[in-house]
C-alpha cells in the first residue's frame, strides 16, 4: 500500500521532505524483511526421533506414540512408515522397482507414507532424501523408534516382523533404535491399551535418548521392548533373552471356487504404482509362459500326495493360504522374553545381527538399564 501525505495543511517543502522520509523508512523495512527471509532456518536443537512401524502409517499405535512424543515438546519428531500393513514382511527391501512416497501429517509431525517395507522406510529416511535429519544427525543424538506394534514380537517371530525390521535396519545403518510392541490379546485388548503402552514405554524412550547423547547407550544392538497386555499393571522392567518360540505356519489348500482373485491380495499389499511398474514385466513373463506351456494341460488337484504321477503334457496348479497359529512352550526359563511378557513384565531384549557377543551385549544392557532407567517412573 502506497503512503500519501496531503498538502492541505503543510507547506510544499515540508510535505515533500516528509514524503521522502516515509518512502525511505518503507524501503528500509522491506530490506530487513527480505534479508531475514534469506537467512537459513536454524536447525532444531532438540534430539531427532524418526518413527516408523510395520502396521502402516494409519495404525493407532503409531499415532498414539507420535502424539505422546510431541506432547512433551522435548523431541523433533519425524515419521516415515508404510502406507499399508506390512507386519509380516520380515526384513525385505524393494529393489528394481519404483516405490511411491507421499507427504502427510501424523499427530502434528511431518510424515511420509511409503509404498515399500519398513526397512525401505528407514533406509530412505536416513538417506536424507526426505528429511533434513539424515543418518549423520541421528547417529549421535537421535534414534529410530518402530511401533507401537499390535502384537508381541518374541522369539523367532522377530525374523518375520516388519516392525522389528525397521529397528534392525536403523542399527545396520549405525543409528540407535528401539522396537516397541504390545502383547495384544484377541477379543480382549482395545485401543486404550495401546495408549497405556505408550505411557509405559515413554520413560524408556527418554532414558535411551538421554544416554545416546551421553554416548553410554548399549552398542551393537537394538532394543526390542515388549509391553504386557495390561500395561499399567506391569510388574516392572526385565532384561530378557530371545526365546526359541515362533508361531506355527499352517498351510491350507484352497480350491478355485474359494480362491479370491490375485488382484484382491495385490491391492492390500502393494500400491497401484508398484502394480503398474510390474505390469509390463508380468505381461512379458505371462506370454513366455503361455508359449512354453502351449501343449500342456493345467490340472487342479487337492493333494499332490494322492495325485500320483503326471504326464509331461500336464502341469499342476494349486492354491494355498498360510495361517499363523500361536505356539506356546511350557517350562521356559524365567529370563526368556515370551515367558516374562506373559507374566506381566515389560521386557527389554537386546537383539543384534551378530552371532557372537550375546553375553557381552546382555551385560551391557543390564548395566545401562539398572543405572539409566532407575527413578524414571517405569512401573
Amino acid at each position: 500500500m502506497a503512503t500519501s501525505v496531503k498538502n492541505n495543511f503543510l507547506n510544499h517543502a515540508l510535505a515533500s521532505n516528509l514524503q521522502q522520509a516515509l518512502i525511505r523508512r518503507k524501503d528500509s523495512v522491506q530490506e530487513q524483511h527480505h534479508s531475514k527471509a534469506k537467512e537459513p532456518t536454524k536447525a532444531s536443537s532438540k534430539p531427532v526421533v524418526l518413527v516408523t512401524n510395520g502396521e502402516g502409517i494409519d495404525s493407532p499405535g503409531l499415532i498414539f506414540l507420535v502424539e505422546a512424543l510431541l506432547r512433551d515438546a522435548l523431541l523433533d519428531v519425524h515419521v516415515c512408515a508404510p502406507q499399508s500393513d506390512r507386519s509380516l514382511c520380515g526384513h525385505s527391501v524393494t529393489t528394481g522397482e519404483t516405490i511411491a512416497v507421499c507427504s502427510t501429517q501424523v499427530g502434528g509431525a511431518n510424515a511420509f507414507e511409503v509404498s515399500g517395507t519398513p526397512a525401505d522406510c528407514v533406509s530412505l529416511a536416513l538417506s536424507g532424501a526426505l528429511f533434513s535429519c539424515s543418518k549423520p544427525v541421528l547417529v549421535g543424538s537421535g534414534a529410530v523408534i518402530s511401533g507401537v506394534n499390535k502384537g508381541a514380537t518374541c522369539g523367532y517371530d522377530t525374523l518375520y516382523s516388519g516392525a522389528v525390521s525397521g529397528a534392525r535396519e536403523a542399527m545396520i545403518c549405525g543409528v540407535p533404535s528401539l522396537c516397541i510392541s504390545l502383547n495384544w490379546e484377541k477379543n480382549v485388548s482395545c485401543e486404550n491399551d495401546l495408549k497405556d503402552a505408550v505411557t509405559v514405554c515413554l520413560p524408556l524412550i527418554h532414558a535411551a535418548i538421554r544416554d545416546i547423547q551421553k554416548g553410554i547407550f548399549p552398542k551393537n544392538c537394538f532394543l526390542n521392548i515388549g509391553i504386557p497386555s495390561c500395561p499399567l499393571t506391569n510388574k516392572g522392567v526385565k532384561v530378557t533373552r530371545q526365546s526359541p518360540n515362533r508361531a506355527s505356519l499352517n498351510w491350507q489348500a484352497v480350491s478355485t471356487n474359494r480362491n479370491p482373485s490375485a488382484g484382491h491380495y495385490m491391492s492390500n499389499q502393494q500400491s497401484l504404482g508398484v502394480m503398474l511398474a510390474k505390469l509390463g514385466r508380468d505381461a512379458s513373463a505371462a506370454a513366455a509362459a503361455r508359449r512354453l506351456n502351449s501343449n500342456r494341460k493345467n490340472v487342479e488337484i487337492e493333494s499332490i500326495g494322492v495325485a500320483g504321477k503326471f504326464s509331461s503334457q500336464q502341469s499342476i496348479k494349486k492354491y494355498f493360504r498360510m495361517e499363523l497359529t500361536e505356539k506356546r512352550q511350557e517350562n521356559q526359563e524365567d529370563d526368556l522374553d515370551s515367558r516374562a511378557l506373559e507374566e506381566g513384565f515389560v521386557t527389554v531384549t537386546p537383539l543384534s545381527v551378530y552371532e557372537n557377543g550375546d553375553m557381552e551385549i546382555q551385560s551391557s544392557v543390564s548395566s545401562w538399564l539398572a543405572i539409566g532407567v532407575s527413578g524414571d517412573g517405569v512401573h
